[in-house]
């Protein structure tokens, strides 16, 4: 599993001209889910996202969490995270679970994430989205479920 995490002031995410889900402060979590991954993977991922310290405190320090500041979550899935461009110009998505089954773990990721008692918006799954992101930092993360290296 991997999720790209970005630290926001706000950000939404609209479906066919409707805002779909919104929030303030928080993190927008773009998550891609791949063929192998499990409700492992998945409460990983929850944890170190909810756990992350990269808001700042009352020095200016990036050692606040998201449950620290009562930030919000809007998560958005996004196959494409899995796309391998080391081969040519198109990317290959094979290694992306699809359908029903990525549906069914991008769900209970948001369900963990509610567990948490902070606020969680989403997206649609499989929808075309367009995610409005007002970058605070900018912080970006990159983090993955499995070890990579």
């Amino acid at each position: 599993m991997r999720a790209i995490v970005q630290r926001v002031l706000s950000s939404s995410v609209t479906v066919d001209g409707e805002i779909v889900g919104k929030i303030n402060k928080g993190f927008n979590v773009l998550l891609g889910i791949q063929k192998e991954d499990t409700e492992d993977d998945i409460n990983y991922l929850v944890r170190k996202i909810v756990n992350l310290r990269v808001f700042n405190d009352e020095n200016d320090k990036m050692n606040l969490s998201l449950n620290d500041v009562k930030g919000e979550l809007l998560i958005v899935s996004q196959f494409t995270l899995y796309g391998d461009c080391r081969k040519g110009n198109r990317p290959n998505f094979m290694s992306a679970l699809g359908g029903d089954e990525a549906k069914k773990l991008y769900e209970c990721f948001v369900e963990e994430c509610r567990k948490s008692g902070l606020k969680v918006e989403t997206g649609v799954f499989a929808a075309d989205m367009n995610v409005s992101i007002e970058n605070d930092g900018p912080v970006t993360l990159l983090l993955e479920s499995k070890k990579t290296f």
